[in-house]
């Protein structure tokens, strides 16, 4: 950075801490350029824990133009000594053609009773890509 420039902001500086710690393990296994879709479905907080899953798709070398699917889940301390502690778990579950996952992704909500589909955003919400 030359001086008199701006800082860049730091995407990850405004998420909330979960979704922090996912964004950082997913970066660790798949570069952020190659994201296509984020989808975050809601946390689930209880007795001073969050549970969050995220399904994160990135292109594929496939002809077709597939996705590659994986799903990234937290488990986070948010009370007690252990507060801010994380474990992540990121898993590559599938190869989908982006179509066939949107229709899946909007049908979640029915599926599991939540109000809501999951949120869909672009790899910018978590990186400076």
């Amino acid at each position: 950075m030359a001086a008199g420039e701006p800082p860049v902001p730091d995407s990850r500086a405004a998420l909330p801490v979960g979704w922090a710690k996912v964004a950082e393990a997913v970066e660790a296994q798949v570069p952020p350029a190659e994201i296509e879709t984020i989808y975050l479905f809601r946390p689930i907080k209880q007795e001073g824990w969050e549970w969050g899953t995220a399904v994160v798709t990135r292109r594929s070398a496939s002809p077709e133009g597939r996705l590659r699917v994986y799903t990234a889940k937290y488990m986070l301390t948010v009370r007690g000594k252990d507060r801010g502690q994380a474990k992540v778990e990121l898993s590559e579950v599938g190869l989908s053609p982006a179509e066939v996952l949107a229709q899946v992704m909007l049908a979640t909500a029915d599926r599991s009773g939540e109000s809501e589909p999951p949120v869909e955003m672009g790899p910018r919400a978590w990186y400076d890509v």
